[in-house]
Formats: C-alpha cells, sequence, structure tokens
C-alpha cells in the first residue's frame, strides 16, 4: 500500500516569544516495513538533524529571533510493505530492557497491575497480550476529547476512556508490571473510519526476541495500514513535535493531518 502523508502544525502566541526551540520526530525510516519514498520538511529556518537515543531521526529547530507564529510541515509518499505482524527493530543496539522502565506517563497503580494479572497466562505470552488488549479497549472505550495530553496511565484506566495514546500509556503500564518489555510507537494510520484521526499512537512489547504490535485502539496486532515515526518509552519520547520557549504568554496550537492512499495509474 502506497500512502501520501501531509502534516502541518502551527502555533500562535499572544505575545513575541523570544527563543523557541522544537524537537521534531517528523522523519520516518526505511525498514521491513515500509520503504520511504520521498519526504520533505518545510522549517522556517534550518534544523540540525541527529538521532536520539531511541534512534529516532529528530531535528532540532531553534529561532533565536522574536516571532509571534510558527509553522512545521512534513510531506511524503510511503510504501508500506507486507512483512507480517512482526514490527522490526531499527538498527540499535539498545537493549529491550530500557523499555521496562515506568515514567511517571505509564506508572501502573494496583489496578492496572490486577487487570494486567487477570489475563496474562505465562506458557501463552502473546495470547495473553492479544487477549489484554481486546478487554482494556472494552474497559476504555475510545472517545475522542476525554483525557489531557498531560494525563497519566492510572487516571485514564480509572476514567475508563480515552484515546489512543491513552491506550497505549495504560497497555505499556500492563506489559511492564508484568515484567515485558514494551514502547510506545508514533506515527500515522490510514483508515476510512472518521472518527480517527491520522495521527496515531501503538505498542510494541517484546516477547520470544521480536518485538510485536499492539495497535490497541483499533484491536489489531497488524500494522499494515501504520507508518512509524518514532519510538520511546511514552508519548514524551516519541511525539512529532515538542518544544520549548521563553516569552509568548498564551498559545494557540492546531495540528492537521492527512493520509491518503495512493493508487497506482492504469
Amino acid at each position: 500500500m502506497r500512502l501520501n502523508i501531509e502534516h502541518k502544525t502551527w502555533y500562535a502566541y499572544e505575545q513575541q516569544v523570544k527563543l523557541s526551540t522544537q524537537y521534531l520526530r517528523l522523519t520516518p525510516q526505511n525498514s521491513v516495513h515500509q520503504q520511504i519514498l520521498s519526504w520533505d520538511l518545510d522549517l522556517p529556518c534550518e534544523a540540525t538533524r541527529t538521532l536520539d537515543a531511541y534512534g529516532n531521526v529528530m531535528h532540532v529547530l531553534t529561532l533565536d529571533t522574536p516571532h509571534q507564529q510558527l509553522e512545521i510541515a512534513a510531506r511524503g509518499v510511503v510504501e508500506i510493505l507486507d512483512a507480517g505482524e512482526l514490527s522490526p527493530d531499527p538498527e540499535s543496539t539498545l537493549s529491550p530492557l530500557v523499555f521496562l522502565r515506568a515514567t511517571p506517563l505509564t506508572l501502573p497503580d494496583a489496578a492496572i497491575r490486577d487487570f494486567a494479572l487477570r489475563y496474562w497466562h505465562a506458557e501463552k505470552p502473546l495470547m495473553s497480550l492479544e487477549k489484554l488488549m481486546g478487554e482494556l479497549l472494552l474497559k476504555m472505550p475510545y472517545q475522542p476529547g476525554s483525557t489531557q495530553v498531560s494525563d497519566t496511565a492510572a487516571k485514564v484506566f480509572a476514567a475508563g476512556s480515552g484515546v489512543c495514546q491513552d491506550h497505549s500509556h495504560v497497555f505499556l503500564a500492563c506489559c511492564r508490571s508484568l515484567g515485558i518489555p514494551a514502547r510506545y510507537v508514533s506515527g500515522y494510520l490510514y483508515t476510512d473510519n472518521v472518527e480517527h484521526v491520522a495521527t496515531h499512537a501503538w505498542v510494541e512489547a517484546w516477547l520470544d526476541g521480536s518485538w510485536h504490535s499492539f495497535d490497541i485502539t483499533n484491536n489489531t496486532r497488524s500494522t499494515r495500514q501504520h507508518l512509524r515515526l518514532a519510538v520511546g518509552v511514552d508519548y514524551l519520547d516519541a511525539c512529532p513535535v515538542r518544544g520549548m520557549r521563553l516569552g509568548g504568554g498564551g498559545e494557540d496550537m492546531l495540528a492537521v493531518a492527512a493520509v491518503q492512499q495512493v493508487h497506482a495509474q492504469q
């Protein structure tokens, strides 16, 4: 499947910002699952490209002149390959054990630990996590606008609803409470469901020497309609745009992403 991606983010500030730095994880990498045919970033000035601690491509964008608005755009064409259900690891020497670490966003409480143990059978780890994924979606139906980006796994689990970020954080908390390394994945999703936004998040869990994908929001392990951008221990490590600024007062932010299938010409 060939996909065309358009992703724009706008910031507007009440007052002039003296200095701002944005960390952009908006550049996907080639793998056995995806082939990048073209990809461009449209930025207000040149950014420094590097790899972060998790092997993600990261651009550091610094504006050191006063500004009151900021626009960031990413666009490209990607071929999603049918490489099976296993998600390949990027070229990295990072141990999967790094992804056992709980974070403030993914710290399991007693309710999450009990929920994970309810469906866990050590002799059938993959089947157990599949069951856990389905039961978690029943426990926390997809409901846009029901949570905030800073809400923790414990808070959204108790509330009983959320979006893909929340589903992923709770599933991460469950996996890590069971001693299973698991990591947050950010990216894009091609779907005909108008309720689901094009930017997406899912989880990869380390079992039997491989990373296995779990898209909790769609109750699937298939990533044949997914484009991976970045991985991390939680949302803060893998989100497409994250930054800091000096000055500016209040802020308005708008992000719009579109993922369309490109059909072969006859």
